[in-house]
């Protein structure tokens, strides 16, 4: 597990311990080894009224250069169990178990099941991050959401000061949201004043329901052309996380692994796996033209962001009408609920790039700028300050907003950072 006291400066920055790789120095920082550590490194910031924010792989936050003046918490526990029986019984229910805390890489989770022949999550291969995180924001991706599989989930009322076991209904899923994600903020992309930028419910550990199978249904058409079948079809699981890969990485959508080299990131994601992420954009970045080419370059500085920066906006029946004819339509389902007759869901990236910046964009004399394979990742191209991040986001927003009336709403947490001008 990662030594809270490598050899290297007391504690970490922002920079060293998120994804888009920006962000200022950390007053506290901390990395509980079990259950009880963390809850008492919560309670003790808010009983001394220290600001908090408890952080997992750093994926989804854009944080202020400025110092940040109060406690960061990761936890350090890295654990996955099978709760029932780890092979199916002939004839019988075929639903399994899986327990995982919620320090633990969210890829390592999925890794870990597809070897174990269970199926639900192979769909999200792929996504930064850890396991708390991924209820907190619904993650989702190529037919699947983790809604669809989580059964419970262990927290921390921060308010009550007691732990709780949280059912799937409690935690009221939605697109890209949560109950608990909700209690940080008024409204969406407002930040509430009591909790944030740490829900009021911290994760300790979550159940998943999942089934015994090799194989799963392809409920995706852009992982269906990948696979070379139809929408529908059942394909090997091992196959369909591969297939999941490969699609992000061509999109820059992967993290870079290369930041588990750093001592504040060394041991918080199994070292097979980083390897394995690390040999494969190696290979890549080579086939391009080595790490000194432009296309080497791009491979990497593509993966120094938050993901999708964007959430896909969610409208009404009118609204949809509004936007030009060619404009992705989707329809509004979360957590396997019937559609919602009177929303859609429409592309960020579209709209991004139809109000003109496309990829590759980027502010005058700014080291930030949308990756060159996708228009909704915003990037570090190498020594971006947080504010020019930020100055980006809000270009575009504001583009988006006077080219078709839609107000776009961040995914990532931004502390210390306002796109309202």
């Amino acid at each position: 597990m990662l030594d809270s006291s490598p050899a290297s400066p007391a504690r970490p920055t922002f920079a060293d311990i998120t994804t888009i790789g920006v962000g200022g120095s950390i007053a506290a920082f901390a990395c509980p080894k079990d259950r009880v550590g963390l809850i008492e490194a919560v309670e003790g910031a808010d009983a001394q009224g220290q600001p908090l924010c408890v952080i997992g792989g750093g994926s989804n936050l854009l944080v202020s250069d400025d110092p940040f003046p109060g406690l960061v918490v990761r936890d350090a526990r890295h654990e996955m169990y099978v709760l029932d029986e780890a092979a199916p019984v002939e004839g019988q229910d075929r639903s399994v178990h899986v327990g995982a805390t919620a320090g633990t890489n969210w890829d390592d989770l999925v890794d870990y099941c597809v070897r174990m022949g269970l199926a639900g999550i192979e769909g999200l291969s792929g996504i930064p991050g850890t396991v708390g995180a991924s209820v907190v924001q619904n993650i989702g991706a190529y037919g699947q959401e983790v809604a669809q599989s989580v059964q419970s989930v262990e927290v921390w009322d921060r308010e009550r000061k007691t732990t709780q076991e949280l059912s799937a209904q409690d935690l009221a899923f939605g697109y890209r949201s949560s109950a608990l994600k909700s209690s940080m903020y008024e409204a969406p992309g407002q930040p509430a004043e009591s909790f944030f930028p740490t829900p009021r419910f911290v994760v300790l550990s979550v159940t998943f329901a999942l089934r015994h199978s090799r194989a799963s249904r392809v409920d995706f058409d852009q992982l269906a052309r990948a696979l070379g079948v139809e929408v529908g079809d059942q394909m090997p699981t091992e196959q369909i996380r591969q297939a999941v890969l490969s699609i992000r990485a061509q999109k820059g959508m992967l993290e870079d692994p290369y930041r588990y080299l750093n001592p504040w990131m060394r041991g918080s994601r199994q070292r097979d796996n980083a390897q394995a992420a690390i040999d494969s954009l190696q290979a890549a970045v080579d086939q391009a033209g080595g790490v000194d080419s432009p296309q080497g370059q791009d491979l990497i500085a593509n993966r120094h962001s938050c993901g999708s920066f964007f959430m896909n906006p969610v409208i009404s029946e009118e609204q949809a009408v509004s936007l030009p004819a060619e404009a992705p339509r989707f329809p509004v389902i979360s957590a396997g609920q019937q559609a919602d007759p009177a929303r859609v869901k429409t592309s960020a990236a579209w709209l991004i790039d139809h109000a003109g910046f496309h990829k590759s964009f980027a502010l005058p004399k700014a080291q930030a700028g949308l990756s060159t394979v996708h228009t909704l990742a915003l990037t570090n191209r190498g020594s971006a300050s947080s504010q020019e991040l930020a100055d980006l986001a809000f270009a575009i927003r504001s583009g988006v907003e006077a080219a078709f009336g839609l107000s776009l709403i961040p995914e990532p947490v931004l502390v210390g950072l306002q796109l309202d001008r």
